[in-house]
C-alpha cells in the first residue's frame, strides 16, 4: 500500500463528499475557535453528542474564553461539569487554561506540539485542534478511525497494541485528502453514525463498494481487540451523618477516583454508631472498577451531640439545597435525591 498512497486518495474525496452531504448540524461546528473547540473535544471524549451537548452549552456559556475559565475556582469548574463524569478532565481544562494564561499570554498555541503540551491533552485532541482551527495536517485518530480503517482494510492490527496510534495514524495518511480538519471531522460522524461498533449501516456508507470486511460479511469481525483491562472490585464505605436536614460532607483529595468531588465521611466515632437507622448498599460502575459502595444512615439525636462532633472535626456541614451547588459523585448525588424525596 505504501507504494500505490495515490491509489488510495480516492476514498478520502469520496469521505468528504459525503460529509459535505451528512455533517451534522452541531454549534461548534460553525466556529473555528480553538478554545471552544478544545471544551467540546474534551467534553465528548466520554460522552455521547446527545448527552453532552447541553453540558457543553452550559459551560462555554459560563465559560466563553479561556480567560474567563483560568480565573474561575476549581470548585465551580468542577460544578458546571456535573453530570459529565471523569472530573479529572474538568481540573485539567481549568489547570490548562491557567498554563495558557501564563505561557502564550491568553493566546491559545496554534501548533501541534504546543496543544499537546497542555494540561490533559492527547495526541488526538491536539490533531484535531489542530487540524479543525489551524489547517494542521495530523489525522485525530480515536476509536472512530481504528474501527472505520481496519474494516476499509480488513486490517487485523491489534488495537490494543501500544503501537496502533502510529500503525494507524500512517494508514490514514493513505486516504487523507489536503483538508485534514473535514477529514477528521468526517471520520469521527462516520464511525458514530455508519461505522458503529455493533451493527453498522453499512448501505449508507460512502466506502460500501470499497471496504474489504463488508465484501467479505466480516464487520463484526473489526477491529481486532486482544486485551481487555479487567474491572477491579472496589468496595467503599461513607456515614450519612445528619441532623434536621443539615449533613456532613467534605471534599476527596486528587490522588484516586473522584478527584475533588464531594463525600461523605468515610469514618465515625464508635459512639455514633449507636445511632444508625440502617444502610444501603449501592453498585456503581467505573470504566475499569466496579464499586460496592455502603453507606450507614446516622441520624444524631440531639443538639449537644452534633455540635461537639461538628466543632471537632473539619467537615463541612451542608444542607439538600445548598448540596446542589457541589459536585458529588453520581452514586452519592443520587442517594442524596432519594433521602430528599423520604
Amino acid at each position: 500500500m505504501k507504494n500505490n498512497n495515490s491509489d488510495f486518495l480516492h476514498l478520502g474525496k469520496k469521505l468528504l463528499n459525503w460529509y459535505h452531504q451528512n455533517a451534522r448540524d452541531l454549534p461548534f461546528r460553525k466556529t473555528k475557535d480553538p478554545y471552544k473547540i478544545w471544551i467540546c473535544e474534551i467534553v465528548f471524549q466520554q460522552t455521547r453528542i446527545a448527552q453532552g451537548l447541553n453540558h457543553y452549552n452550559n459551560f462555554v456559556e459560563r465559560f466563553p474564553d479561556v480567560k474567563t475559565l483560568a480565573e474561575a475556582s476549581e470548585d465551580e469548574v468542577l460544578l458546571y461539569w456535573k453530570g459529565l463524569g471523569y472530573y479529572s478532565r474538568a481540573i485539567n481544562i481549568h489547570k490548562a487554561a491557567q498554563q495558557i494564561m501564563s505561557d502564550y499570554s491568553g493566546v491559545f498555541p496554534s501548533h501541534y506540539e504546543d496543544i499537546l503540551k497542555l494540561k490533559g491533552v492527547g495526541k488526538y485532541t491536539a490533531a484535531a485542534i489542530s487540524s479543525i482551527c489551524f489547517n494542521g495536517k495530523m489525522p485525530a485518530v480515536d476509536g472512530n478511525f481504528y474501527r472505520v480503517l481496519s474494516r476499509v482494510f480488513a486490517d487485523d492490527f491489534d488495537i490494543s497494541s501500544s503501537r496502533a496510534f502510529v500503525y494507524f495514524s500512517e494508514l490514514s495518511k493513505l486516504i487523507m485528502p489536503e483538508n485534514v480538519g473535514d477529514f477528521n471531522q468526517a471520520m469521527m460522524d462516520l464511525g458514530s453514525e455508519i461505522c458503529k461498533p455493533r451493527n453498522p449501516i453499512c448501505g449508507d456508507c460512502p466506502f460500501n463498494q470499497d471496504c474489504i470486511a463488508f465484501s467479505l460479511h466480516k464487520t463484526d469481525e473489526f477491529p481486532v481487540k486482544t486485551k481487555k483491562v479487567k474491572a477491579q472490585d472496589l468496595n467503599l464505605q461513607y456515614f450519612f451523618v445528619h441532623r434536621n436536614g443539615k449533613f456532613l460532607i467534605q471534599q476527596r483529595k486528587d490522588n484516586f477516583i473522584w478527584k475533588k468531588l464531594f463525600e461523605f465521611p468515610t469514618s465515625i466515632p464508635e459512639e455514633l454508631e449507636q445511632f444508625g437507622k440502617g444502610s444501603k448498599t449501592l453498585n456503581h460502575k467505573l470504566t475499569h472498577k466496579n464499586l460496592t459502595i455502603e453507606v450507614n444512615n446516622i441520624e444524631i439525636p440531639s443538639g449537644k451531640i452534633w455540635d461537639d462532633f461538628t466543632s471537632k472535626n473539619e467537615y463541612l456541614i451542608t444542607d439538600f439545597e445548598s448540596s446542589l451547588m457541589r459536585s458529588f459523585p453520581k452514586p452519592l448525588e443520587n442517594y442524596i435525591q432519594n433521602m430528599l424525596k423520604e
